[in-house]
């Protein structure tokens, strides 16, 4: 019986989906990448944003015409999507066999018995938001061996206006320490050598579980397990950052020296309406303290633009902001209005072509910011995560400390010696491409 798996969305699903991937080849079941070869499919959908919404669908409706042409005989969907309509789902595409909420993907293989036995015209399984599923041993890494995500909590308290993950994910839940430690030592032991930590917010882990911060604790002790080399840290809200938290990143050598820290806006009115907790002059507090702190930190955050009621002074204040702080990494999303959101009741809804037209300033600012980043790399000498291999061509593909897979640029290895996925070597950079780096193997020390 083969199963074909879509994972849609954040690296957060990714995690999800990686965990049923284990769940059903402990049952026996074997995984196919051709449609065609599918007996089930399975979707774990998104729906943070209209574009998210409308790639899930699409892509549920392109699969769903494998039970005509294909040896399909079911069709399965998980994650966000489905959590929020699951109702629409089963009425409008008829061709869905069974649905599984967020906080039920640990169920996959009792959903898919049933759907085979065909007692039912189809079958959901819904539990608890706030359960915390079951995150049994055996995930099955999809990331190409070298690297994982560890999601260390799920859900998330803040309820800022535009943001429906609330509603879909439940409260703020961390994962016990002990759980994620076992995980992370799996994963090493599967030749895992960098982990991503995510969660919809990394920075207030253990709150819940230990009544305090403990993500500076979680940090040293996956620090000590044998085999992982780097360890990153994507979603931390500003203010819930910590010296004890800035100086761990200081001492532990395997931490990078980067941060995913998403602001969304820097006009204090916007912040507020947003239901942020921070205003710009602590934004810049926060900035310039990791700064000072660590220097040769790569600072990643992500902006709304178009908000309700941003205004074109709002507008201009984001992007003198964007100017002055030179942000390493940086992205844009126009603002997706989301029903039984708060924001979506606000007056003063901003055209689409204004939202579209104030991205694309701020990344045109952004650009020349990351193009003059990437010139101050020539010449200097940096550690390097092998990704693979340029086909027909003596170059590898690799990573910087400062870059996340799939969201950050790349370095592109000129070297003679023979390097695998994983591996590291140091690099000395002789050239910046746009985003994007070039450099030389300049010793054989590769791992």
């Amino acid at each position: 019986m083969n199963i074909l798996f879509v994972s849609l969305g954040c690296d957060k699903n990714l995690v999800d989906t990686e965990k049923m991937l284990g769940i059903l080849g402990k049952e026996g079941y074997q995984f196919t990448d051709r449609e065609e070869e599918a007996h089930v499919i399975v979707v774990n959908t998104c729906c943070f944003i209209g574009d998210a919404k409308e790639e899930s669908i699409n892509t549920i409706l392109e699969l769903a015409q494998q039970k005509e042409t294909g040896v399909c005989q079911a069709l399965i969907v998980a994650g966000c999507l489905a959590q929020r309509y699951q109702k629409e789902i089963l009425e409008e595409i008829p061709e869905v066999d069974g649905i599984l909420g967020t906080s039920a993907y640990d169920g996959i293989a009792q959903v898919i018995g049933e759907v085979l036995e065909r007692k039912k015209s189809h079958v959901s399984r819904f539990q608890d938001i706030n359960r915390l599923p079951g995150t049994p041993a055996g995930r099955m890494v999809t990331t190409g061996g070298h690297y994982a995500f560890l999601k260390i909590a799920e859900g998330c308290d803040k309820h800022c206006t535009y943001c429906i993950i609330p509603s879909l994910r439940g409260s703020y839940r961390s994962v016990p320490m002990e759980e994620l430690l076992e995980e992370a030592k799996a994963l090493a032991a599967q030749g895992v050598k960098e982990l991503i930590l995510v969660a919809q917010e990394t920075t207030l882990y253990g709150v819940d579980l230990y009544g305090r911060k403990e993500l500076p604790a979680l940090l040293q002790k996956l620090a000590r397990i044998p085999g992982i080399c780097w360890i990153r840290i994507q979603y931390c809200y500003p203010e819930e950052i910590t010296d004890q938290l800035i100086q761990v990143m200081k001492e532990e050598e395997k931490i990078c020296h980067y941060l995913d820290m998403p602001i969304q806006h820097a006009s204090d009115s916007v912040l507020k309406r947003m239901g942020r907790r921070t205003s710009q002059k602590e934004l810049r507090e926060i900035i310039g303290h990791i700064r000072r702190e660590i220097p040769d930190i790569a600072i990643r955050t992500t902006l709304i633009s178009g908000f309700p009621g941003e205004t074109e002074e709002d507008h201009e204040i984001l992007m003198e902001f964007v100017d002055e702080m030179e942000f390493d990494r940086l992205g844009v999303f126009p603002y997706s209005l989301e029903e039984d959101t708060p924001a979506a009741l606000l007056p003063d809804q901003v055209p689409e072509e204004v939202k579209e037209a104030r991205r694309d300033a701020v990344m045109e600012l952004q650009q020349e910011v990351a193009f003059d980043r990437a010139e101050a790399m020539v010449g200097r000498i940096l550690e390097v995560i092998i990704e693979g291999k340029v086909s027909g061509e003596g170059v590898y593909v690799g990573r910087t400390y400062m870059d996340s897979p799939n969201v950050d640029g790349l370095i592109f290895v000129n070297g003679e010696m023979e390097l695998m996925s994983g591996d590291f070597v140091r690099v000395r950079v002789t050239k910046a491409a746009e985003y994007d780096l070039i450099g030389e193997v300049c010793d054989e020390s590769a791992q």
